[in-house]
């Protein structure tokens, strides 16, 4: 039998069923740097260590101590399946009869580095710089594809002092496919814990990177408050229809609409100028997260707009209204298709940011 363990970024993030695969083993097999994190469960086992690019002899050495009767260990950091001996074992599995596998899947970098930054994790992607085995040609690829169907992404391996094509190439794919502004984690290992950096897209060509960091680039909804990275679900914040919301609204379904500024209002601009007031009150309020700008007032269950500008500009009252007459049949829908409503929300957003 062998088992392919991951066992995460850190000794503290191994999983019990990690810890009792190894502790069962006859056999374990890593790269030399691993073994510090696994040091007190080797006591009375067969210890191979090997170095970096030796993956397909320690999987071949796996099977064959495997063929030999013993349970066999092969350890990866993070998780095996993800960019670890899981797809080396599998590789060549084919060139033997009667080897059994298992899989004991680890914290991987990404959702380790997400732990750290908060909550930046929503549809993403996961992407290696390492051009030692992939062209860069498809790294460019797999980027501009990523950033261009707004998934968060998680990078890998991003920079070493001899490899900096990939990570120059793609950046520079980021700046011109996502907002400059657009939030990023990195998380950087070292000796004594880890170094966490919020920063945005536009200044990571100066953070300091290298290859035992992982970075996670936020979408078109990702904000950061509070010092945390946030990627929102998009879950509904139920609140009542404010009177003038109401009133609002009932005009506008009468097709009362003011599309542009609205200089006559006591309170223009109540953001800044030029503002278009065709939804001076929000269809989406309490939208509840605060990727165009809104926050709570603390301990007051209040939702702020006043940050927000986003619905005043153009682009979005011109999106806004692509689909917003077909919801919107009544005023009440502002609360019973609120859900109907934030996916417009987060589709304009994405149109517009």
């Amino acid at each position: 039998m062998i088992s392919v363990i991951g066992i995460g970024p850190s000794r503290e993030d191994i999983t019990i069923k990690a810890m009792n695969a190894i502790k069962a083993a006859d056999v374990i097999i890593t790269y030399k740097s691993y073994i510090k994190n696994i040091q007190d469960l080797t006591e009375g086992k067969e210890v191979i260590l090997k170095g970096m690019g030796d993956e397909i002899k320690r999987a071949e050495l796996a099977i064959t101590k495997s063929k030999e009767g013993k349970r066999v260990a092969l350890i990866s950091s993070g998780d095996p399946g993800v960019f670890g001996m899981g797809n080396v074992i599998f590789q060549i599995i084919g060139k033997f009869s009667g080897v059994e596998v298992e899989v004991v899947p680890g914290v991987s970098a990404a959702n380790f580095a997400a732990g750290k930054l908060g909550a930046p994790l929503h549809d993403f992607a996961v992407i290696s710089f390492s051009d030692i085995l992939t062209p860069l040609s498809e790294i460019k690829r797999k980027i501009k594809a990523a950033s261009e169907a707004d998934f968060v992404i998680a990078i890998y391996n991003p920079l070493s002092k001899t490899r900096t094509k990939p990570f120059e190439e793609s950046v520079k794919i980021l700046l011109e496919t996502r907002n400059p502004d657009t939030p990023v984690g990195i998380v950087k290992s070292l000796e004594t814990g880890v170094n966490i950096t919020i920063t945005t897209l536009k200044d990571l060509p100066d953070s300091d990177i290298n290859m035992s960091t992982t970075i996670i680039v936020g979408n078109s909804m990702t904000y950061v408050e509070e010092g945390y990275m946030i990627t929102p679900r998009g879950y509904k914040v139920s609140s009542s229809i404010h009177p003038l919301s109401r009133e609002f609204y009932e005009n506008y379904l009468e097709g009362e609409l003011n599309n542009g500024p609205n200089r006559s209002c006591e309170y223009y601009p109540c953001h800044s100028h030029p503002q278009n007031c065709m939804f001076c009150y929000c269809p989406f309020y309490p939208c509840g997260e605060g990727s165009t700008g809104g926050k709570w007032i603390k301990d007051k269950g209040v939702w702020s707009c006043e940050d927000c500008e986003w619905i005043h500009s153009d682009d979005t009252v011109e999106c806004i209204q692509t689909k917003l007459p077909e919801i919107l049949g009544e005023v009440d829908d502002l609360k019973n298709k609120k859900k109907e409503l934030l996916k417009l929300r987060r589709e304009c957003i994405f149109n517009t940011k």
